[in-house]
């Protein structure tokens, strides 16, 4: 029987003959498992995959079983360390941690009686600038721990206002 000039699958290098060693069933499975993981990862056409998949079970030599492999890697191709780092995501930006603490900071002025206000303006006004240079997340924590701490400083001022005008009028 002559083949046709134009082979559907890949022929083995001209003057190389495949071995003729006869096939087992498990090498024929080990072969069809090559195969339907190609199929998974997309390198065959689902025409191709069953063309395969036929004669895999229908050879009767190692050699033409590695034929029907011979242009697909020998197993499922892992992800991560196969694709280049060029073609991943980016990785997530990390929040600032003196945002955290510029937020927690505010949020403790109402149990500290606003003791924290201060710690909380810095830290806020400190994470806003390395935001903008490094490019974190965490600006609605650094905004609400900036508002929290003014409106606690803001409340201390004008209790000691009230104070020194009451006793400023007590006095005279």
């Amino acid at each position: 029987m002559s083949q046709p000039s134009w082979q559907p699958y890949p022929q083995p290098y001209p003057g190389h003959h495949p071995p003729s060693l006869l096939a087992s069933h498990a090498e024929r499975e080990r072969a069809v498992d090559v195969l339907r993981a190609g199929y998974g990862e997309g390198r065959l056409e689902h025409a191709e995959f069953e063309k395969r998949v036929a004669r895999a079970y229908g050879a009767r030599t190692v050699g033409e079983l590695a034929v029907l492999v011979a242009d697909l890697p020998q197993g499922p191709v892992p992800v991560g360390r196969a694709v280049p780092g060029t073609f991943l995501p980016p990785p997530a930006p990390v929040t600032n941690g003196k945002a955290v603490g510029a937020m927690v900071c505010g949020v403790l002025t109402v149990v500290t009686g606003g003791l924290t206000g201060v710690p909380a303006v810095v830290l806020g006004h400190a994470a806003r600038g390395e935001m903008r240079r490094t490019g974190e997340r965490g600006e609605g924590l650094a905004m609400a721990g900036l508002v929290l701490g003014w409106m606690s400083i803001a409340g201390w001022a004008f209790i000691v206002t009230v104070l020194i005008a009451a006793g400023l009028a007590s006095s005279g």
